[in-house]
């Protein structure tokens, strides 16, 4: 293998295996709150904005996912819509409550925040409604980045969640070349590492949790779950 790829998948799979060792105790916390929110048929909602969607595709109808999640968002937070369009609306104050107000946000529920520098009024606000509403809310972000990015809403995401998964990315979200980082951005690796290790955590807690199959995969199929949840889950129509 190349000596450069070389370099890059130790450092990749050091930070990695740093980011599950950090957050050991938070993501046990953090399970716990989606597995009650299930118990009390609750939804765990998934929030975020421009790339952090990325996070939130990786929470809703995937195979090996959870089937009482919701994704919480707006055609005009995702750059594949317009990419300028998105920044400016990841910006834009009273969003966030709006998305959080419209969908029934409960004291049952659990709002997960995927925003690497949690500074924008989206996540912000987010957090802000869903807390209001009696949610329990976990943010995952890094808090190296929100500390050195600019305070756009007033509060950073961390200060706010009652569990925060670190994802420990540097400013600037590259990683690559080590000496002057300018590629090969973390955030989105780190995201579905910390939900897959969520995921471990619940069916090691409760064995007993469904989660989704593929759906090209042999066998049982996922057609009990949408009926039972598409009323409360209206994107699984």
């Amino acid at each position: 293998m190349d000596e450069a790829l070389l370099r890059f998948a130790r450092a990749t799979t050091e930070h990695l295996n740093g980011v599950l060792e950090a957050n050991a105790d938070q993501l046990r916390r953090a399970a716990e709150a989606v597995l009650e929110s299930g118990r009390r048929g609750g939804l765990v909602y998934a929030a975020g904005s421009g790339h952090s969607l990325a996070g939130v595709l990786e929470t809703f109808y995937r195979a090996g996912g959870l089937p009482f999640v919701r994704p919480l968002w707006d055609l005009e937070l995702l750059p594949l819509d317009g990419a300028d369009r998105s920044t400016v609306a990841e910006r834009r104050p009273g969003l966030g409550e709006r998305l959080v107000r419209e969908a029934g946000v409960g004291d049952d529920d659990t709002v997960v925040v995927f925003s690497n520098s949690g500074v924008n009024y989206v996540p912000v606000g987010i957090a802000l409604s869903a807390r209001e509403a009696g949610a329990r809310v976990v943010a995952v972000t890094s808090v190296t980045a929100s500390d050195a990015a600019p305070l756009r809403a007033g509060r950073r995401l961390h200060e706010l969640a009652d569990v925060v998964l670190d994802t420990r990315v540097p400013p600037g979200d590259a990683s690559w070349p080590p000496e002057s980082p300018r590629t090969a951005p973390l955030s989105s690796l780190c995201n579905t590492l910390l939900w897959d290790a969520l995921l471990v955590l619940c069916a090691e807690t409760a064995p007993e949790t469904a989660f989704w199959r593929s759906a090209n995969a042999t066998g049982p199929t996922n057609d009990e779950l949408i009926e039972h949840y598409r009323a409360r889950v209206p994107e699984l129509r």
